[in-house]
């Protein structure tokens, strides 16, 4: 995994052609910042679901090895799919970070989580379990592909995708 802190806005600033080909893109500053590591990095696995966190909870239970769980919710603002349950879970199993494109609960359980959370924002009530959705899946969320295997960093300033591991 590549040394931490990994400052985004200096990786932007020596990475221009990069950037140029799409092999280093941030994502939209939607997101919210949650769980207690504020700055995190690592290989990327993708779920691809719609207000149905099963596939979440089945790649959580792996171990994480590093890898940042990147899920897919469609946007959804009407439920949550990750939880302090599923943080705690992430945290056993080494997952140093989450990005929920879609809602989170549990807010307080999940800020004394040591995992990386970003998520849309939060919402009380929880998803439905049928199991619907797709594992290690390229991902779009709001125009950016995102495909298994690459690279999120993470910090107070944004989230870059990169298809390559980065060194600064």
């Amino acid at each position: 995994m590549a040394a931490l802190p990994l400052a985004t806005a200096e990786v932007c600033d020596a990475n221009s052609n990069p950037i140029i080909a799409g092999e280093l893109r941030a994502l939209p500053p939607i997101f919210k910042i949650y769980g207690r590591r504020l700055v995190f990095a690592g290989p990327v696995a993708t779920v691809k679901v719609f207000e149905d966190n099963v596939l979440v909870r089945e790649l959580l239970q792996e171990k994480g090895h590093g890898r940042v769980l990147v899920v897919d919710g469609g946007g959804s603002v009407r439920c949550a799919l990750l939880g302090g349950n599923l943080a705690q879970l992430a945290q056993i199993n080494g997952w140093v970070g989450i990005v929920v494109n879609g809602c989170i609960r549990d807010v307080d359980e999940i800020n004394g989580c040591d995992v990386g959370v970003r998520a849309l924002n939060s919402h009380p009530m929880k998803s439905g379990k049928k199991g619907a959705g797709e594992k290690r899946v390229p991902v779009t969320i709001e125009g950016t592909r995102i495909c298994d295997g690459e690279w999120l960093y993470a910090d107070a300033d944004g989230i870059l995708i990169s298809r390559t591991e980065l060194t600064v």
